[in-house]
């Protein structure tokens, strides 16, 4: 039966299903030899389909890894500058078409999810579902009520609306910690949140995403998650998915 081919691609533990729509529009996904286009189908069953030149093949089983990231790693499975990436920090074994679920920046440390489950990935980062990522988050002076509250009903940045769902101020003298929660991910929001209300991020630390807590992990140490860890993620992924697709506008 034929499918999109992000969700084939997905399905196979090659990329998320959003990443996989980026292989197609860059020209690396071909099907039956045919550079395939964005929302075009094929059949996983009858159908050749290559990425970047490497025929993909069934997800045999699926891997899900809880990572704590250091800082000076970036979060791709490879880096055109040669720089250390997550995936080094995992065991050979480990590494074998997984992939790091979003992205924190090389100064950003903390919790990041890397699995070979497209599904999975798509469910976490997708803004529909609304999954919660709490950050601990140092910046330079002390927010005032007004500042907070800015962030909370969204900042413009570069014509875009950036907000966060929580923030908490945890203790301050000349720079302050703050818990912050976000339900998206756009590219370095935090950072870019509170440099506009003028006061520049020192430290960034994520320290749980849905269900999952940092717990005893240490910076560059991993482990694997359990089934009920997953399924409850996914629930809960799910669950907010469906509540967000009932609002109307």
């Amino acid at each position: 039966m034929k499918e999109r081919l992000q969700k084939i691609i997905a399905r196979a533990g090659i990329a998320s299903r959003r990443k996989a729509e980026e292989l197609i529009e860059e020209g690396r996904v071909f099907v039956n030899g045919k550079k395939a286009r964005l929302g075009d189908k094929a059949d996983p069953e009858k159908d050749i389909i290559k990425v970047d030149g490497e025929i993909i093949k069934p997800l045999k089983k699926k891997v899900y890894i809880l990572l704590y990231k250091p800082l000076g790693y970036v979060t791709t499975k490879s880096d055109e500058k040669h720089r250390p990436t997550v995936m080094d920090l995992l065991a050979r074994e480990e590494k074998k078409a997984l992939f790091p679920v979003g992205r924190l920046d090389i100064n950003t440390e903390g919790l990041l999810l890397i699995t070979n489950d497209g599904e999975f990935a798509n469910l976490v980062t997708n803004p529909k579902t609304k999954v919660e990522k709490t950050y601990l988050v140092k910046v330079r002076g002390v927010p005032d009520k007004k500042s907070i509250e800015r962030l909370l009903n969204g900042v413009i940045v570069e014509d875009r609306r950036l907000s966060a769902k929580k923030i908490t101020l945890l203790g301050h003298q000349n720079n302050s910690w703050l818990k912050v929660v976000l339900t998206e991910g756009k590219k370095n929001q935090i950072r870019r949140m509170f440099e506009k209300v003028g006061h520049p991020v020192v430290k960034l630390k994520r320290v749980k995403i849905g269900n999952l807590e940092v717990g005893d992990l240490k910076p560059g140490e991993y482990r694997r998650l359990t089934p009920q860890e997953v399924e409850g993620l996914k629930t809960l992924a799910l669950k907010k998915g469906r509540k967000n697709d009932g609002k109307t506008t």
